[in-house]
């Protein structure tokens, strides 16, 4: 057998160097001798014994290794220092925060509510009403209710609650609200504090001085602390404020019905008042006993005993006195309803809130609607809003003279019919419907319409013959209103107010609601107006501009929607036909006397309870309205008074123009944007109106009248007048032109021109030279000025709807 050579590792100076290997030698580990020994004993069996080779090591094989210790070493020194950092910050703090006694307590800034200007204050919040009392002497039973409202485990916990505190930080500085402690102690710390905790470091201060008062305060002290300190609703801070708002009492004579009724609404005092929600304060009063119970604070027999108590009404602040009560109350719930702030944020806040209100129209608009005239009705109530509809940002509300002495408002809450200030919608209605406004409609009264079994008239029951809608809407024409309503349907004419943004019920299911029978407030008719005027971008009308806080930051800004709902054009052709109120119709002069173009549209309520008028130029929009509530709130006729004739109509104009004459004075004066009026006479199916070929001629909207004014001409006349099928007109209807044309520049021409002198006279005439908003060509003739419509009610046919004043 062949002889192999091998090298063995030499002595035993440590392992042997491996050579290189080549076909003629191996290189074997140790295991060589025993190999031998077996081949000396002539065994001839080759049995190496088994081993492992020591693995190889690559090229730069300790890399890795030093790298991942650097990591490693970086991660973990990281680690440590943010530990040794974050240390050094909570000894920092701790060392430095001072537990500070009830009377230093920052307890809240007052919330100051400032003109658009950011300057000049209209009032604050919060009269800062506290006072700090002794403990000592209070039934125990006043303590023992609040502890087990607010915080049962109260006698037994560290104080702290950590995870409550971490839970909180990660909302405030995420969401940017203010979520307090979960324990007294914490909420106590949080007072102190307020108005900074959604910021880091106030936060971390916060929590530190929780531990820091749980560590060097009893119980009993926190307990009495908090109690001083606590805002308890009613501007009051601490339990004494808070026993004489609600009782005109000491808190030592509290009684322990009085105490749980107090503990009961501490976490929302404001909102769960009795004053405000006695539903949610009594649940709150009984749950506060039961836990007392359940704690072992009071027997069964002392729960079973406890009645809820009579609160004293309410003390309203000097700061409401007069109108800036209306102006602090309206900010107030704007904000609460937007829910980015509570009514105990805003009255404990410190916050700067800056308005949309412009000082010098607030004035002018307080002082106009101040202003009562000898023998105007002392149950007579105004309310007016002026605003940008571009922006939607209001300028200045008249909602009363004293809120103190009546807290409705007039601007936003009280209810009154608007009337035809609703007409404006249908029209709209029209214009998307594809009618051209030159359609002519039979203006006459004494008319019916599907599904009502009275007949409809005008004011004065006049009779306007063929006019066109923009003589309908000028002058206010209820017939014709009604004929559209009956081609577009309530539910349409409704859903179109609803989405120009009044919020108010309007009836789908009642014909009469393009004649405005559904109560709305001042605030609501402006909000669906603005949008018409804003060419179909709907803003939210508001007053609040921006609330921000002791650091300057903003919390709070303005909505801005800008939300696109109608045509622009289908708007502007509402905006050209509401001109023709101001310079020929129901309150004609109107835009000669303030310079400028100016959309309007006058409304008298059913049965002449309330009157109102919607006016605006592209930039400012202004609404004024009148009512006569009696002692309970019900509807009553408005009487003429001054001057103002049927029902009053033109006093609303009057203010609109009071206002708007000094309101635009050095302002611009704006054009309202150019309509095309593409819609088909008769609309796309022809069938409204006269039906198809049924235009004014000439594109005259002056008012083309019939010679049989006094006849229901509704379904006749249209047979008459036109051939359907063709679209073309009649020779009868182009008589029947010719017949009005020849009227309103004469009514003397004929004893059957509808406007004939002593034959149902509906008045006098404006200037003839004035222009036509309506008329595409040549001059325009004179339509005589006409009060509002009157109720086209019969007798019992629609009751009254009454205000809540």
């Amino acid at each position: 057998m062949a002889s192999y050579q091998r090298r063995a590792h030499a002595q035993d100076q440590g392992p042997a160097r491996r050579q290189p290997r080549t076909a003629q030698s191996k290189t074997y580990g140790t295991a060589d001798a025993g190999m031998r020994a077996t081949r000396a004993a002539g065994t001839g069996t080759h049995r190496p014994t088994s081993h492992k080779a020591p693995k190889r090591k690559r090229n730069g094989g300790k890399r890795p290794h030093r790298v991942l210790k650097w990591v490693l070493g970086i991660f973990f020194g990281l680690i440590g220092l943010g530990v040794l950092t974050g240390c050094a910050a909570f000894a920092y703090l701790y060392t430095t925060t001072e537990v500070p006694q009830p009377e230093k307590f920052a307890l809240a800034e007052k919330t100051t509510v400032y003109y658009a200007d950011g300057t000049t204050p209209i009032g604050s919040y919060a009269e800062q009403n506290r006072q700090i009392i002794s403990c000592e002497g209070l039934p125990k039973y006043l303590g023992n209710a609040i502890v087990a409202s607010e915080n049962r485990t109260f006698y037994t916990d560290r104080g702290v609650d950590l995870k409550g505190i971490a839970r909180a930080f990660w909302n405030n500085v995420t969401t940017g609200t203010r979520q307090g402690g979960s324990t007294i102690t914490q909420q106590y710390a949080e007072r102190y504090y307020l108005g900074e905790t959604t910021t880091y470091v106030g936060k971390a201060r916060e929590a530190v001085l929780a531990l820091k008062i749980a560590q060097t305060e009893s119980k009993d002290e926190v307990l009495c602390n908090y109690m001083n300190t606590i805002y308890l609703g009613r501007n009051s801070y601490g339990i004494q404020a808070a026993a004489k708002a609600y009782f005109n009492k000491d808190a030592k004579d509290l009684t322990l019905s009085e105490a749980a009724m107090i503990a009961g609404i501490i976490p929302s005092p404001s909102t769960w008042d009795p004053a405000d929600d006695p539903t949610m304060a009594q649940q709150r009063f009984k749950r506060v006993l039961s836990i007392m119970q359940e704690d072992g604070y009071i027997t069964a027999k002392e729960k079973a005993a406890a009645q809820f108590p009579t609160t004293a009404p309410v003390a309203q602040q000097n700061e409401y006195s007069g109108p800036t009560g209306y102006l602090l109350d309206m900010v107030e719930r704007e904000l609460v309803q937007s829910k980015a702030f509570t009514k105990e944020e805003l009255a404990t806040g410190g916050y700067k809130i800056v308005t949309t209100i412009d000082k010098s129209k607030q004035d002018l608009m307080q002082q106009i609607g101040d202003t009562r005239l000898a023998d105007m009705p002392a149950t007579l109530q105004v309310g007016g809003i002026a605003l940008n509809p571009k922006t939607g940002a209001v300028v200045s509300v008249y909602a009363g003279s004293d809120y103190l002495t009546k807290q409705l408002n007039n601007a936003d809450q009280a209810l009154f019919e608007p009337g035809s200030t609703m007409k404006p919608f249908a029209l709209l209605g029209a214009a998307q419907s594809g009618v051209n406004f030159n359609t002519l409609f039979n203006g006459n009264s004494h008319q019916h319409f599907t599904g009502i079994s009275a007949e409809v008239n005008n004011a004065l029951d006049n009779n306007w013959g063929y006019i066109n809608l923009y003589q309908a809407t000028a002058n206010s024409v209820n017939t014709v209103f009604m004929n559209v309503n009956e081609h577009l349907t309530p539910q349409r004419t409704a859903a179109i107010a609803h989405e120009a943004g009044i919020a108010g019920e309007i009836d789908e299911n009642s014909m009469y609601n393009v004649l405005g029978i559904n109560a709305l407030t001042v605030w609501d008719l402006a909000q669906g107006h603005a949008t018409i005027a804003n060419n179909g971008v709907k803003n939210t009308i508001h007053m609040v501009d921006r609330v921000i806080d002791a650091n300057d930051k903003d919390l709070y800004n303005a909505p801005n929607e800008n939300e696109k709902v109608f045509d622009a054009n289908d708007c502007a052709l509402v905006q050209k036909a509401m001109q023709g109120t101001t310079t020929y119709g129901t309150a004609a002069g109107t835009s000669t006397m303030l310079g400028r173009p100016i959309a309007g549209k006058s409304g008298t309520a059913n049965d002449e309870k309330a009157a109102s008028f919607v006016g605006y130029t592209p930039s400012m929009l202004n609404v004024w309205a009148i009512w006569n509530p009696d002692d309970n709130g019900n509807p009553q006729v408005v009487p003429a008074f001054s001057g103002y004739g049927v029902s009053s109509t033109g006093y609303p104009a009057h203010l609109f123009q009071e206002y708007m004459s000094q309101a635009l004075q050095g302002t611009e004066v704006e054009q309202f944007p150019t309509a095309k009026d593409s819609g088909k006479i008769g609309g796309s199916d022809g069938t409204w109106g006269l039906g198809r070929g049924s235009s004014s001629s000439s594109g005259s909207t002056s008012g083309q009248q019939n010679s049989e004014a006094d006849k229901d001409k509704s379904d006749t006349d249209s047979g008459k007048q036109q051939d359907q099928q063709s679209g073309t007109t009649t020779a009868p209807d182009q008589q029947a032109q010719e017949l009005a044309k020849q009227c309103l520049a004469n009514p003397s021409y004929s004893s059957e021109c509808p406007n004939y002198p002593g034959a149902n006279d509906p008045g006098q005439g404006d200037d003839p030279s004035a222009d036509d908003p309506g008329s595409t060509d040549g001059p325009s003739y004179d339509v005589p000025v006409q009060p509002d419509e009157e109720s086209p009610f019969a007798p019992g046919e629609m009751n009254s709807y009454a205000t809540t004043e």
